[in-house]
């Protein structure tokens, strides 16, 4: 099979699927991508480019279609170069929403073409409209419709899709469920699993919390709204009023990945930090970090904090999880597809950074007590998400073969 990946980051949620196909001297792996770093053994790296940004001057009810229509012309220019060096695909599968996918079936006509569905954007019922205190207008509302255009398109022209979780196939249209399987991308359990009395030393950031007895974990792309930073921080800073020997690791970038920015380049970090009295002495930002000390992070965390809006569920909350950690989550829809209160995991109102000390608390008071928990933590990931026995079906979804669904 000559497969081409599509999408604009590298590897993406593909990297074990290309890894996969490309051990098999039967398939021709390329990937197609606007990112210039990483590599992965036997897959062939075919790089793109769009020839502008979109123009300040769109309209910005339109600009997410802009800038997908750029990243069609891009994948379609280096299409025509694959095509011309002999490679046309059997089968296309990109990430819907960033616009790679969109032409494809205009260069490659005879190719299958799968697209993997993350999100479909709603004024109302799920992520936009979920915080009262951040309330959307009109326009938020046509802007919002909008942005779905090119998912819409990728919709109408694949030959079929997935979504990782039910929750988020739920906000497609349901017209186009028949056409959307819902198969996670997996947790590498091997690497992702508990190590009991580990200590977090990372020497690359000079930081020493083997002595440490309480360590709470959190982790986000960025630091905003939409994984609730600010809930969280303000969590913090109850407990260090009642846990003189808690530390905080907060592992992510001082960015928005999601959301809203702050005016005057102002982030979400400095905000929570001019307005809370917080011993800084506890709290350590370590930025993003390698998947070895990320590991470190977990598998030393007494108590792991996750919030979210209804929103895409992160990989890092079933990464927690598989390693055995204690997660303490907002009850928002994505979350409770996964964790039940009290049997794998304790729940929290996201609003709430009371009940989120106080659970949090809870569980630094009572670890053995929570033991099985965490036990049961690791057994859903092991039996619901298991990279292991989810990549195979991936791989036989790929060759069609849809009645692993049935």
């Amino acid at each position: 099979m000559r497969i081409l990946f599509l999408h604009p980051n590298f590897p993406a949620q593909f990297r074990h699927l290309a890894v996969a196909l490309a051990k098999d001297s039967q398939h021709q792996v390329v990937f197609g991508t606007a990112r210039k770093e990483g590599s992965l053994p036997g897959v062939y790296k075919a790089l793109y480019q769009t020839s502008r940004t979109a123009h300040p001057q769109t309209h910005h009810y339109v600009k997410t279609l802009e800038s997908a229509v750029l990243q069609a012309q891009a994948v379609y220019r280096l299409s025509e170069q694959l095509k011309a060096q002999g490679f046309v695909p059997d089968v296309v599968y990109g990430h819907s929403g960033w616009g790679p996918t969109l032409l494809i079936k205009d260069i490659f006509p005879t190719a299958e073409l799968l697209c993997y569905f993350e999100w479909f954007y709603h004024a109302h019922g799920s992520d936009a409209d979920f915080d009262p205190n951040d309330p959307i207008n009109a326009d938020d509302e046509a802007r919002i419709r909008l942005k779905n255009a090119p998912i819409l398109i990728d919709l109408y022209s694949c030959d079929r899709g997935l979504a990782p979780t039910y929750w988020q196939r739920q906000q497609f249209p349901p017209e186009y469920h028949s056409k959307i399987n819902v198969l996670h991308d997996g947790v590498d359990t091997e690497f992702f699993q508990p190590q009991p009395g580990a200590k977090l030393v990372l020497p690359r950031l000079n930081l020493d919390l083997r002595d440490v007895p309480e360590i709470v974990t959190y982790v986000a792309r960025g630091m905003e709204p939409y994984r609730g930073f600010g809930q969280f921080m303000e969590s913090v800073a109850l407990l260090q009023q009642r846990r003189p020997q808690c530390h905080v690791v907060v592992v992510g970038e001082n960015r928005v990945a999601y959301g809203k920015t702050l005016p005057d380049q102002q982030t979400y970090k400095d905000l929570m930090l001019s307005k809370l009295s917080l011993d800084l002495n506890r709290v350590h930002f370590t930025g993003l970090l390698p998947y070895s000390e990320y590991l470190q992070v977990l598998q030393s965390s007494s108590v792991h904090i996750y919030l979210t809006r209804p929103f895409v569920l992160s990989w890092s909350m079933l990464e927690a999880l598989s390693t055995g950690c204690l997660v303490v989550a907002s009850k928002t829809t994505p979350v409770t597809e996964v964790i039940e209160d009290g049997v794998n995991g304790l729940l929290v109102d996201f609003f709430s950074p009371q009940e989120i000390s106080t659970r949090s608390e809870e569980v630094l008071s009572h670890p053995t007590r929570m033991a099985s928990i965490r036990a049961k933590a690791r057994e859903t990931i092991l039996e619901r998400y298991n990279l292991a026995e989810l990549l195979p079906r991936h791989l036989q979804w790929l060759e069609n073969r849809d009645e692993i669904f049935k």
